[in-house]
């Protein structure tokens, strides 16, 4: 029998559950990991689908018993959970006890959209292999470095100080992973790198990343904050809050539903998927024109933003889905940015791949790459660094 060297990742949503299981026996800092299973269990809490989390995730160990790789297996090392926010308190992969789920569940007003499904992922988890370690992977943990002059909001420091008002950051194991396998394409040390990483998904955030050390993210309090997105409407004057209030007569929660479900390129032109939207431009369509615009507009001002926060940036690079599979996103992005040293060649950035690339010109001072995304790989490094390594007491 072999070593304990697999890692179970799970990232337990509001209604679904997807994992991994990957074996860690040949991974190093440059790959080495292999996937041994992955999958998705939907539509938990709804009708049609599982009861609750717990018959999710037992769903989950049924369908890996059936190929092999049953969680009962001694070759399981520990179970990486994804956790959304973790606050000032957790600012790097943590093994979980009673006193850190508590601490997670303390963060719940942070994160009230996001806690409490990792927080019940945790506790089947520990109560199918109680015996193994669990560790927690947080996605606010890589921005938290950030300087306090990028952390901090000008507000009352006592009241932010009181309620933990401040930028936090969000999709931290996405930049990690990404930052640094953006230095290794550009054969570098990422200690030497500075690259702004664009994580655009449905859910799309940016940041400053200055020798592998987050200095800058455009996502703050919570994920609303910053880029425009699939449904949320990211930057907007906080007075819109005020004004909806008293002229619409919209509640807390109508606004909240606004901002984070019915904005963004959804609200834009009744979309959120760019492939769509491309389609209907080509078509002549007006409202996608200006979802689009409005999109790539908001990039550009990141893009420039950050590459004064940087001062020198050696990679600008595109991750997540449509950041990997949009050229016209990435070109309309950076065009025009010569004088910030960006040169795009339209004919490989118009090439479609799954390897992490550069779709820059060769006389660009600013590299562009697309790299993609690994955010179960990430966690699974953190875990299994974490349980491998010897305990104090």
């Amino acid at each position: 029998m072999g070593a304990a060297t697999w890692v179970l990742v799970l990232n337990s949503g509001s209604s679904s559950l997807k994992y991994q299981l990957i074996d860690m026996a040949g991974a190093d800092a440059d790959g080495g990991a292999e996937r041994l299973a992955s999958g998705i269990v939907e539509r938990i809490g709804e009708p049609g689908g599982v009861a609750d989390h717990g018959e999710a995730l037992r769903r989950a160990a049924g369908e890996l018993k059936e190929q092999g790789l049953g969680l009962d297996s001694p070759r399981l090392a520990a179970v990486g959970h994804r956790v959304v926010h973790g606050g000032t308190r957790f600012t790097e992969p943590t093994l979980i006890t009673d006193d850190v789920l508590a601490g997670i569940e303390d963060l719940v007003p942070l994160a009230p959209l996001h806690n409490p499904a990792n927080i019940t992922g945790i506790k089947v988890a520990r109560e199918l292999r109680p015996d193994l370690p669990q560790v927690a992977v947080f996605d606010t943990a890589f921005h938290a470095t950030l300087p306090e002059a990028a952390a901090r909001y000008a507000i009352d420091t006592a009241t932010a100080d009181r309620y933990g008002i401040r930028r936090y950051g969000f999709h931290g194991t996405s930049h990690a992973y990404v930052s640094r396998a953006t230095a290794k394409l550009l054969g570098r040390d990422p200690a030497d790198v500075n690259v702004i990483v664009l994580h655009l998904g449905n859910g799309a955030s940016a940041s400053a990343v200055r020798g592998g050390v987050c200095v800058d993210t455009s996502m703050g309090l919570t994920p609303l904050e910053g880029l425009v997105m699939g449904t949320r409407s990211g930057d907007l004057d906080p007075a819109v809050v005020f004004h909806l209030e008293r002229v619409a007569g919209m509640s807390t929660d109508d606004i909240d539903r606004l901002l984070n479900k019915r904005s963004g390129l959804l609200g834009l032109c009744g979309d959120n998927d760019m492939r769509e939207i491309g389609r209907r431009m080509a078509e002549g369509d007006k409202a996608a024109q200006l979802a689009f615009d409005v999109y790539v507009h908001r990039l550009r001002r990141y893009v420039g933003a950050f590459s004064a926060v940087l001062g020198r940036v050696d990679a600008i690079t595109f991750t997540a889905g449509v950041g990997e599979n949009s050229a016209a996103v990435r070109g309309a992005a950076l065009a025009g940015l010569h004088n910030l040293g960006v040169t795009m060649d339209p004919v490989r950035n118009a090439v479609r791949g799954h390897a992490p690339r550069l779709v820059s010109a060769d006389d660009s001072r600013v590299a562009v790459a697309v790299v993609p995304t690994d955010e179960e790989l990430e966690i699974a490094r953190d875990t299994y660094a974490l349980a491998a390594a010897p305990q104090d007491g």
